[in-house]
């Protein structure tokens, strides 16, 4: 079987492009701004503050959690959610190298 395009690039790359990917959408942006406010929660309270379906929350919700952005630990025949600190620090590492570069290269620009 012939190779996939993520195949060309290194495993870093690939992980970095699925965890900005997760954040690329509006509502998923709004559900971590809402476990940094709680710290931790339920999907039905997710629900209750956001305008959107019981299900669009939790196809939102499993998106984060497979990017690595969030865990879910299971309490009751519920999931409590919260930030996984695992993918926001490799996104933080990334961002700070770019903003190293631009400090370097400031007014250096085409």
């Amino acid at each position: 079987m012939g190779a996939t395009k993520t195949d060309h690039f290194t495993d870093d790359q690939n992980e970095l492009a699925i965890l900005t990917k997760a954040l690329g959408h509006p509502a998923r942006i709004a559900i971590i701004q809402y476990l940094l406010k709680v710290n931790a929660c339920i999907c039905g309270d997710i629900v209750n503050e956001l305008p959107l379906s019981q299900p669009t929350v939790s196809q939102h919700l499993k998106e984060l959690k497979n990017a690595g952005l969030i865990k879910g630990n299971i309490e009751g025949n519920a999931i409590c959610y919260c930030i996984n600190e695992v993918g926001f620090e490799k996104i933080k590492f990334f961002f700070t190298q770019v903003d190293l570069h631009l400090e370097k290269r400031k007014n250096e620009c085409c």
